[in-house]
């Protein structure tokens, strides 16, 4: 605590709340498509986003504090984004928190044992972003579909593009506030009798079935480990941070396993926040950022309060909206994932088989696309190595 008062400053606290409410305005659509799509009801979506908020906060705020090091943790939102795609499970909602059971304690494992960590970064890069990109892609088409149903979506898409030039760290978020106000002025359904009311934990008793462990925990998994931890950590390294990643993986995917029975899926390593609490912006002194990352756990906690208003005002409006509120939030990582899919020639082509058989939707004897396409992707990966190595 005295190295905490010592190293405390006004713009590095500041920066912390500024990316807790980044973060969470930018994604928190994400987040509730992802939990709807699987069958949470308002009730579970509030809960779900509360025990997230908390879990985030205490993590964020624990690793850091331990290491003197800007330590972000974020929800997984590309994960919460295969949710979106995949929908329901035979099982229900129930059988989706004991997928986000066995991910969390994937996680964990892959800490305490690094072989498994290993086996996770031996999926050529390529293929594991191009499983991203064609989960990410029904999203990201979202917003311009919306224009043919609802044209006054186009007013989101304007705001998300004017503001890309105008200051880029809120274009989201400002696209965010006028899908707000015009679900509001297009007076979804019951908005009239909205009114405040402090989240309460909902218990879910988890379900273990095949198919969701297959459909949504494996994919879940290698998503937040690929494009969330390993980021995350490459991330803090460019800023010469270099934190043990066992604790964080033990923290996050514990969190995780605990809080899911209360509908909170998989938290794990932030990349974008972590560059925004890592970066000078947060303090010239490299040594002291580590408190931005500190009040933006503390910004996390405090937003858990918004998670029943949040979920009843979104689960009452029009639902193209959100999808374009959320598919917008979501093109940057789409453009990153493809850019790591076909940037390599070596393993081009077994990145767009993935790429297009994730994208395809296609499910065969109950088991997702994401899962298909990253089993055709490293296929076609290991002929092509075969066929070059024969004389």
């Amino acid at each position: 605590m005295q190295a905490l008062r010592r190293d405390w400053s006004m713009p590095a606290a500041m920066q912390g709340l500024v990316v807790a409410l980044v973060g969470y305005a930018s994604s928190v659509a994400i987040v509730m498509a992802g939990l709807r799509a699987v069958g949470a009801s308002t009730g579970e979506v509030a809960s779900g986003l509360l025990l997230l908020g908390l879990g985030k906060g205490i993590a964020a705020i624990w690793l850091s504090w331990r290491s003197r090091m800007p330590i972000s943790v974020a929800w997984t939102t590309p994960g919460l984004a295969l949710l979106a795609v995949t929908g329901a499970v035979a099982g229900g909602f129930p059988a989706a928190v004991g997928a986000f059971i066995l991910t969390g304690g994937l996680i964990v494992l892959t800490g305490a044992w690094p072989v498994l960590g290993r086996l996770v970064a031996a999926i050529p890069r390529p293929i594991a972003s191009a499983m991203l990109a064609g989960v990410l892609l029904k999203l990201c088409i979202a917003p311009f579909l919306a224009l043919k149903t609802l044209p006054i979506a186009g007013l989101i898409v304007l705001t998300w593009l004017v503001m890309l030039h105008v200051a880029r760290l809120y274009a989201v978020p400002a696209a965010v506030a006028v899908t707000l106000v015009l679900i509001a002025l297009t007076g979804g359904e019951g908005l009239a009798g909205l009114t405040f009311a402090l989240p309460r934990p909902v218990w879910i008793a988890p379900a273990f079935t095949l198919e969701a462990a297959i459909n949504i925990a494996l994919p879940l998994y290698i998503v937040t480990m690929a494009s969330q931890n390993i980021t995350g950590l490459a991330v803090l390294a460019s800023f010469g941070y270099r934190p043990d990643p066992r604790p964080a993986l033990a923290m996050t995917g514990g969190i995780s396993v605990l809080t899911a029975p209360f509908g909170a899926p998989t938290l794990n390593l932030a990349a974008i926040t972590a560059a925004l609490c890592a970066g000078p912006e947060a303090h010239p002194d490299p040594a002291r950022r580590y408190v931005a990352a500190i009040m933006a756990g503390v910004g996390y906690i405090l937003l858990a309060a918004l998670a029943a208003v949040a979920a009843d005002f979104v689960t009452r409006s029009s639902p193209v909206l959100i999808e374009a509120a959320a598919g917008l939030a979501l093109i940057s990582a789409f453009g990153a994932a493809m850019q790591g899919a076909v940037q390599d020639e070596t393993d081009r082509l077994p990145a767009l088989v993935t790429f297009l058989l994730t994208a395809s939707g296609l499910s065969m004897w109950g088991v997702g696309a994401a899962f298909w396409g990253l089993v055709a992707g490293c296929a076609v990966a290991g002929i092509e190595r075969a066929l070059k190595r024969r004389p």
